[in-house]
């Protein structure tokens, strides 16, 4: 699946944080967004991680955007939230599981892997801002 619900709360977060002027803890954030805070913290930690996010420690810490909005695709995104690049199928990245014994034995893997280059082009070529300003 390309979208999950931790993307698309990723997207929602980053709205709300690009808004704000100071930083926005976890908690008030999942106020904010009704969204379970548990869940939340760790995505917006995979987002940090990935230096979308600068987490801010201390009384007046919590989360800013590190880069500009036009700076950040929506490939990078996901990657930052699942924990890996959006595949559409499986199969074009797990060959070795797949049950026609991978791509030599099957005749849609040409379609299949040309399909998720085009997604990996879209994904890199959307930013944050163009999201957020549609």
């Amino acid at each position: 699946m390309l979208i999950t619900r931790a993307t698309e709360y990723a997207l929602l977060s980053l709205d709300y944080i690009r808004k704000s002027e100071y930083p926005i803890g976890a908690e008030q954030l999942s106020d904010a967004l009704n969204i379970p805070k548990s869940f939340l913290a760790k995505i917006l930690q995979n987002l940090a991680k990935k230096e979308i996010l600068i987490s801010k420690k201390g009384a007046k810490g919590g989360f800013v955007l590190q880069k500009e909005i036009k700076d950040v695709t929506l490939f990078d995104i996901v990657a930052a939230v699942e924990g890996r690049p959006a595949m559409v199928f499986d199969c074009t990245q797990y060959t070795d599981t797949c049950p026609n014994n991978g791509p030599k034995n099957c005749t849609i893997s040409p379609f299949l892997v040309n399909f998720q280059k085009k997604i990996d082009a879209l994904l890199h070529s959307l930013s944050l801002e163009d999201i957020l300003s549609e």
